[in-house]
């Protein structure tokens, strides 16, 4: 079968790592089943494979890709859900010492078919279109998880979104303001700003800009750049949710005094349950809130969507489509 893989590791050049071509089918364990691929988007996480981070030489060659939607054995329309968790697992799906995602232990989803655990199977809604499906796995369902779970925000309250125009920043925006929350961003690139407003946003500020209120809560992705900020931006008793680190993780001042003094919370998040995903996907069907899609590209031109990543050339999900 076609599929968009990597045999190797290139820590500096990471697209001279990609690779387009055939593999063989995917091998089905008991109780796992098949999925036929109609769309799957693409993450950070992919380009980092190819740099080789978590992704182990041995584990060699692997195809790409997290997330996907389309068909299961029976003709059904499904979501795919990239937590692998070990078979014995009983909790919650994120916190399985041994959890992994599709193209890190297991063949990914940039493929005619990939395998997964039957419990990872999620039914996809007619209102949902399968490149629409494609982008909530990894970033969406990041992001619901952190605005809803980990940050325990409600409608009426305050949100700050620090970097706008990443996966994860995006689905943020668009879900804050689906929920009723009042939504504030940052962004260094003014027509990121420009466009945050357009899908959501009520107001947008350049990276550290001081901010006209204190908020309830903050979504942080980019890490070392915005990290003092983030918690110069709450107000006492606030939340700050990270679940990246996009500009590194060594913090230069952690702003310790702030966050005990200000009784401030600092949570991690990361990806999110079978469960949430589920709950993620009933909330878009029910309100009509819809993913938002930077560019589609079919799978065999998928070097091309792989370069717009690297270049960060993106505002919203990178879908690859069969």
């Amino acid at each position: 079968m076609f599929a968009v893989y990597t045999d190797t590791s290139a820590p500096d050049d990471p697209l001279s790592a990609l690779r387009l071509g055939e593999r063989p089918d995917p091998e089905v364990p008991d109780g796992w089943t098949t999925v036929t691929v109609k769309a799957a988007s693409l993450n950070h996480h992919d380009v980092w494979s190819l740099r080789g981070v978590g992704l182990k030489a041995d584990a060699l060659p692997m195809i790409l890709g997290c997330d996907a939607a389309g068909l299961d054995e029976d003709g059904n329309e499904v979501v795919v859900h990239a937590v692998v968790n070990d078979p014995g697992w009983v909790g919650d799906d994120t916190i399985d010492p041994r959890r992994s995602l599709l193209s890190e232990r297991f063949q990914g989803t940039f493929a005619e078919k990939v395998a997964v655990p039957r419990r990872n199977v999620v039914p996809k809604p007619a209102s949902l279109s399968f490149e629409e499906a494609a982008c909530l796995p990894t970033a969406w369902l990041t992001a619901y998880r952190m605005l809803f779970t980990r940050g325990g925000l409600r409608p009426g309250d305050t949100v700050l979104v620090q970097g706008a125009g990443g996966g994860v920043a995006t689905a943020c925006i668009i879900l804050a303001r689906a929920a009723g929350l009042r939504v504030l961003v940052t962004s260094r690139d003014e027509a990121k700003r420009a466009r945050a407003l357009e899908i959501g946003a009520h107001e947008a500020f350049g990276s550290g800009e001081r901010l006209p209120v204190k908020v309830d809560a903050v979504m942080e992705t980019v890490g070392r750049a915005t990290w003092s900020h983030s918690i110069r931006s709450l107000r006492p008793g606030g939340t700050l949710v990270v679940s990246g680190t996009t500009s590194g993780p060594k913090l230069d001042d952690a702003e310790l005094t702030r966050i005990f003094f200000l009784q401030l919370s600092v949570v991690g998040s990361t990806m999110g349950t079978s469960a949430e995903l589920a709950s993620l996907v009933g909330f878009l069907d029910a309100t009509g809130t819809r993913p938002l899609v930077d560019r589609t590209v079919p799978m065999t031109e998928a070097t091309s969507a792989f370069e717009a990543m690297v270049a960060g050339d993106v505002f919203g999900k990178i879908v690859l489509t069969r």
